[in-house]
């Protein structure tokens, strides 16, 4: 009987007979119910990648949630067979259309009266897995709604697996195979068929008040939370208040509920272009009750000064002759939109002027990459905030999937991208090869798309190109956007796209904001990413909610770019420059299937490398991100920030502020020309110690221990030890000696010592005191204290929120050597002489440390052929000229001393592993390799059982190789 045979038993023993039965729990039964990671969409997504073939027997499919699964569908290397229907006029055409031109997917159309059936089932090595409860092939089905799924795994000879077959076989046996003379003929039928008309207006949905004409508009959750946070700093007094909200989370609505609440004498609205000024003056209509004289311009000609909302130019208003006539206090309120443009000296000119009551400013981008601090001009008082990734959460905007794609290749392997010559960007391949994609990845219906090119003369000749082909039945219909374009010709061709006579507007950056095109559905990049900013505005032109439209397909084309690091920092609004967390978020968005409520991220196998490859090679800790990441913070705050705001505000990472280039935050802030006075030696060597040792949090016992000695307590060791216990944290002896080791700088090698100079904490008999060379230091300079009580507070939170407050090793993340030796309690750093593994006779533990693509300068003697057999099993070997009579590893294979296994893709990563999980060593042999000569060297090879499976995005990372 094969060991998968083995394992499917113990696991379903596990799950249905006893749950102390021990079991891999890598086929046991789950009940899926989508309560946080426990999503239908993650296992559906599990099951594919270690499925041979699939069928899905589900009556309602939606588009959405196939664009959430079809990277993972495409990718898929097996034969997949889905079983639907058109039960009650649910399933679109475009839907059925989709499914029907998945390669390798065999559609089938069940005719019966009632198909509504919800199953999904996978053949797999080990036997048969099926998924099967109340969840349709729905984006909330998927993720959101409370479902019940029971997962569950049988042996072929199982008698569930042989029923599992039959009705799959005996639906398909009923069923036609899905054609597009089929889906055309219910295309007919399903047009005829009433549909919802609610629509949706930025974020918010009208609700009716009885009356069969009127609405009234009325905010959601988040919206609410604004105007509360806005109306709070109004009636303290303040003057001033900013509000950051997300492209499409309706900055302007939002601006029109605070002005019906706050019911001003007089209100002026600034805007940058003139075609925004009817847009905003018809949403305030729309939400304030009032008559439509109460409502005038002041653009060019029309100067209408006394109507109560008045909506201007800043160009109009800023001009001196149309100051003079506007007396300084005759706004009570004025509101300023896009207002990260109000470093410009028109709008200086005009907030100088004017002094209303209350100036709210509403911007989606505070952030600038000029000198000009939007964050100052407004003393600091954000009133609230909406993120993108909060809004999409809230159901403000639709959810979007982005697919990352590789660029046009040419027969000779060569990467056609943006940086190319024209001749080569606008190739006839090229744009066969940009069809492709759109084919494979967009809208199988109606398409309002917009496309970003690199260049103005390629925008051109791309639409020119495009123009020449067919998609979907009908020839297509772009037109190219340019900044020499009139604005009348402008709105004509934003006017017909949203009409629906043209397929896709073609622009390079005319679109990054100060536009609103609600039925965008697909975005096209086809240039490189220069900024988050601009990306994330780019994004943003089609996340507003619009009616008939559900989600947004983002098609991204990439190149070779070195800064294509942008891309994930945009999409999971990462800014902590930290290069693992960033990592993570790409390999996470795979095994998740979704991020930020109902969106979706994914990469095809070239384009994700070339995203980690990215990341690998790019300096994000460079000096020039940190000050960059300290201005933008400080602009926020007003103020110098330490590094507590940055862990509270999940910005730049505080470790990486205080580490990457400096020994400490205090010596980083000199760096920046922050502040001038430097710490002293002593000081610089207390600080390097907290800020390089304990500030990552990794284990809270130093730190706590640490501060309450700083408040004063005096502590025995048993205390310390009660003191842990009531943190829930482990408190044996070994533990504590290690933390002893620590703080009094024993673990350290002499390098380290002579860095960090003395101990922080001395055992004076059974209590704990602060040592006396540190108490100098306490005693003698407040700044210091300040940075001491920064670094431990700053510490514990990461440690309770980034590390679960555990002292244990966690798998899937990352550590260095020397993280090791401590975490597992040994008496010393030793990473200078692990050599890939080493037993610690103390502790009675071994470390393993895998490099899982060798350097090819690496000796042939060391070339150890280490690999990942299956998610749970790895091949391993010991070091060359090694036996099983060896004693370390006779010892190893014997299961004598606690394996712990760690790997890493290449030393490109850095210092650092991740963390496989504890281990089991079986089938131990002896082998040889060859050294650089050719002799034959002995060497032990063996498997190693995980405890615990890896998550498949991590496995699957080791298993590509780097490009």
């Amino acid at each position: 009987m094969s060991r998968s045979h083995d394992v499917l038993r113990a696991d379903t023993a596990f799950g249905f007979l006893d749950r102390t039965t021990a079991s891999e729990r890598l086929h046991h039964p789950v009940l899926i119910s989508n309560d946080d990671d426990n999503t239908m969409l993650r296992a559906i997504l599990e099951e594919l990648r270690r499925s041979r073939s699939f069928t899905f027997s589900v009556a309602f499919v939606t588009t959405d949630a196939l664009a959430m699964l079809k990277q993972a569908l495409l990718d898929f290397p097996g034969h997949g067979r889905i079983v639907t229907s058109t039960y009650l006029g649910f399933n679109s055409p475009d839907a059925l259309r989709e499914l029907l031109e998945l390669p390798g997917v065999e559609v089938h159309l069940n005719p019966r009266p009632g198909f509504h059936s919800k199953g999904y089932v996978f053949d797999q090595d080990a036997g048969t897995t099926a998924i099967i409860g109340s969840s349709n092939l729905t984006s909330n089905a998927l993720l959101r709604n409370r479902e019940w799924n029971l997962r569950f795994s049988a042996l072929p000879e199982g008698d569930i697996a042989e029923q599992l077959r039959a009705v799959v076989e005996n639906q398909i046996s009923e069923s036609v195979p899905l054609t597009h003379e089929l889906i055309d003929a219910y295309g007919l039928e399903y047009a005829r068929r009433p549909r919802p008309t609610v629509v949706p207006v930025d974020g918010f949905l009208p609700t009716t008040t009885g009356e069969p004409s009127s609405s009234v508009i009325v905010p959601n959750a988040m919206q609410e939370e604004a105007l509360e946070a806005i109306a709070a700093l109004r009636a303290a007094g303040e003057r001033l208040g900013l509000v950051i909200s997300a492209t499409g989370t309706g900055k302007t609505i939002l601006g029109a509920l605070e002005v019906r609440q706050a019911r001003p004498r007089k209100m002026l609205f600034l805007v940058h272009r003139e075609q925004i000024v009817d847009k905003a003056l018809t949403e305030f209509q729309r939400v304030l009750d009032d008559p439509a004289d109460a409502f005038g311009k002041f653009v060019g000609p029309v100067q209408q000064l006394d109507r109560r909302y008045v909506f201007a130019t800043i160009q109009s208003v800023s001009r001196p002759d149309a100051l003079e006539r506007i007396a300084a206090a005759g706004f009570d309120y004025v509101m300023i939109d896009e207002v990260h443009r109000s470093g410009a000296a028109t709008y200086r000119r005009v907030m100088e002027r004017l002094t209303p009551d209350f100036l709210l400013g509403l911007t989606a981008t505070p952030e600038r990459t000029d000198d000009v601090d939007v964050f100052e001009l407004f003393d600091h008082n954000i009133a609230y905030e909406i993120r993108l990734q909060a809004a999409l959460e809230a159901d403000m905007l639709v959810p979007f999937h982005y697919y990352g794609v590789q660029d046009f290749q040419d027969d000779d392997g060569n990467l056609i991208d943006d940086t190319a010559q024209l001749s080569r960007l606008v190739a006839p391949e090229r744009v066969a090869h940009l069809l492709r994609m759109i084919d494979r990845y967009g809208h199988k219906g109606p398409v309002r798309g917009l496309i970003f090119c690199s260049r103005i003369q390629e925008a051109q000749e791309i639409s020119a190109l495009l123009n020449e082909q067919v998609m979907n039945g009908a020839r297509l219909r772009t037109e190219p956007l340019v900044g020499a374009d009139s604005m009348a010709h402008r709105a004509r061709a934003v006017h017909r796209l949203e009409a629906g006579e043209l397929d896709y507007l073609v622009t390079v950056d005319l679109f990054n904001e100060g536009i609103d095109i609600p039925s965008v559905n697909q975005v096209v990049m086809m240039r490189q990413t220069q900024s988050r900013i601009i990306f994330t505005q780019q994004l943003g032109r089609g996340l507003r909610l619009a009616q008939g439209k559900d989600h947004l397909r983002v098609i991204d084309f990439i190149g070779n770019y070195a800064n294509n690091y942008l891309i994930p920092i945009a999409l999971f609004g990462d800014s902590s420059l930290n290069k693992d967390q960033l990592r993570r978020k790409v390999l996470g968005a795979q095994t998740a299937g979704a991020i930020s409520g109902l969106s979706s991220v994914n990469f095809d196998e070239i384009g994700r490398e070339k995203i980690l490859a990215a990341i690998t090679a790019t300096a994000l800790d460079s000096l020039a991100n940190l000050k960059s990441a300290y201005r933008e913070m400080y602009q926020r705050l007003g103020e110098q920030p330490w590094l507590m705001d940055f862990a509270r505000f999940d910005t730049v990472d505080p470790v990486v502020l205080a580490t990457a280039r400096t020994n400490s935050y205090w010596d980083f802030l000199v760096k920046a020309k922050a502040v001038d006075t430097a710490p002293t030696p002593a000081q610089r060597g207390f600080l390097a110690f907290l800020d390089h040792e304990l500030l990552p949090g990794k284990r809270p016992h130093e730190l706590l221990l640490f501060q309450a000695l700083l408040e004063g307590e005096s502590l025995t060791r048993s205390q310390f030890r009660a003191l842990l216990r009531a943190q829930d944290l482990t408190d044996d002896t070994r533990t504590v000696l290690s933390v002893e080791g620590v703080l009094s700088l024993r673990f350290f090698t002499k390098q380290e010592i002579t860095k960090y100079g003395a101990g922080l904490v001395d055992l004076v008999g059974e209590r704990y005191q602060l040592s006396p060379a540190f108490l100098d230091e306490w005693d003698a300079s407040g700044t210091f204290r300040a940075h001491v009580r920064d670094a431990v507070a700053t510490g514990l939170y990461l440690a309770r929120h980034r590390h679960g407050w555990s002292s244990g090793l966690q798998q899937g993340r990352r550590y260095s050597r020397k993280d090791v030796c401590r975490l597992l309690g040994w008496e010393t750093n030793q990473q200078g002489v692990m050599f890939g593994y080493k037993i610690d006779m103390a502790t009675q533990t071994c470390p393993i440390f895998i490099t899982y693509q060798k350097d090819e300068e690496v000796s042939a003697s060391t070339q150890y052929e280490d690999e990942l057999l299956d998610p749970q099993t790895v091949r391993w070997y010991t070091r060359s000229r090694k036996t099983l009579e060896s004693r370390d590893e006779r010892a190893i294979a014997a299961d004598e001393v606690p394996l712990h296994v760690f790997a890493k893709k290449d030393d490109a990563e850095g210092t650092d592993f991740y963390y496989l999980g504890q281990a089991a060593p079986r089938e131990a042999e002896q082998s040889q390799m060859s050294d650089e000569s050719g002799a034959m060297l002995p060497v032990v090879t063996m498997k190693l059982d995980l405890e615990a499976p890896l998550e498949d995005s991590l496995y699957e990372y080791f298993l590509r190789p780097t490009s």
